[in-house]
């Protein structure tokens, strides 16, 4: 009876084991299958939703300018450090300084990281001291990050009677303007309002190239708002050559290349007038700014910014920023980009009725 208990209590107990081990079993084949599904989930987040698929950088500026070269640099590097390598093609949408590329990235452009826009620094601040209705702020769009830091110059011909800001203070100097939006036409109604200068802006060439013409046929003495950067990409012979005299700098600080040229903000007398021309100068941080559609995913957003810096650091694209712009690249990465963007329109609004009244809304 003992013996025949106890066969029974051994052959349950070997029932339960082999139980136990069966169920350790599909618990191990599910445990791997997840593994492998999760496998197969990772690698397809390592090919990204890039695979297979065009990125887009609308450029907001004209063939040859500073923008368009910097634009079509990225176009051949960025897309190597993108999940799944996409090709990345340049598209030129200028207009209105930038505006244009800024309306169709709210309005019409996929919000999937597929179109980036590249433009200059003007259309930055443009909502933020226009008067025309406008639906959106430039801190509502997704920063990708900027090519680098940069210092805008007042400018004129060589041969021209203005060589220096004071002779600008004295007698009518004529600028060639791109738009409302960009900093070719708000920089000289801006010191024209601080610091009594006496620019006479002449507004409506399309671009960079086109503003570069008219000085050389003598329409206008010179331009205003001229990034260091741009200059030297677009016509670094005409630095080499000493074809301009260099008025004024537009910047948070000077140049180090620069240094012999006065700063705007050393010179305006009141603490109103510089606060309004901080607004302005700011995004001279974030010199050739990439920006995508509000609302993009989170994880687009890292890989775009991500790409984006580590393109730069592509020692084949750094020696060919450096070759073309005459320096290296030294980009801001789109998070810091975003706080730039966020800071500047939270700016006190008895500051911005100011600086709208000066440029008389920037239409």
């Amino acid at each position: 009876m003992q013996t025949t208990a106890a066969a029974s209590l051994r052959a349950k107990t070997f029932r339960l084991a082999a139980i136990a081990r069966a169920s350790s079993l599909r618990a191990l084949l599910l445990a791997g299958g997840a593994s492998l599904c999760a496998g197969g989930a990772l690698a397809q987040s390592a090919e990204g939703a890039f695979k297979g698929r065009v990125v887009t950088i609308g450029i907001g500026g004209t063939a040859g300018g500073g923008i368009d070269i910097g634009a079509r640099m990225m176009a051949r590097f960025w897309g190597k450090y993108l999940p799944g390598n996409p090709t990345v093609t340049p598209q030129l949408m200028p207009g209105a300084g930038g505006v244009r590329l800024v309306e169709h990235l709210y309005a019409v452009a996929p919000k999937d990281g597929t179109y980036v826009g590249a433009f200059a620094t003007g259309p930055i601040v443009e909502p933020l001291i226009s008067n025309r209705e406008v639906k959106y702020k430039i801190s509502d769009f997704t920063a990708i990050g900027a090519l680098e830091k940069d210092v805008s110059f007042c400018t004129t011909w060589h041969t021209s009677p203005i060589k220096t800001i004071e002779d600008a203070r004295q007698r009518e100097v004529t600028v060639a303007g791109t738009g409302a939006a960009s900093s070719t036409d708000i920089f000289p109604l801006a010191l024209n309002a601080t610091l009594g200068t006496k620019f006479r802006l002449i507004s409506g060439y399309v671009g960079t190239q086109e503003t570069i013409m008219a000085i050389e046929r003598g329409e206008t003495d010179g331009r205003c708002g001229w990034g260091w950067s741009s200059l030297k990409s677009s016509k670094p012979d005409w630095v080499r050559d000493k074809k301009l005299n260099f008025l004024i700098q537009l910047g948070l600080e000077k140049h180090p290349e620069a240094q012999d040229v006065p700063l705007a903000l050393d010179l305006i007398p009141t603490e109103e007038g510089k606060q309004m021309m901080r607004v302005l100068v700011a995004p001279q941080n974030i010199t050739r700014p990439y920006l995508a559609p509000p609302g993009l995913p989170a994880e687009r957003v890292r890989e775009l910014r991500d790409g984006f810096m580590a393109a730069l650091k592509d020692p084949a694209l750094a020696a060919e920023f450096t070759k073309v712009m005459g320096e290296e690249p030294s980009p801001t990465h789109g998070a810091d980009m975003q706080k730039i963007l966020v800071d500047m329109y939270a700016t006190p609004p008895d500051v911005v009725a100011k600086l709208k009244a000066v440029l008389g809304g920037a239409k």
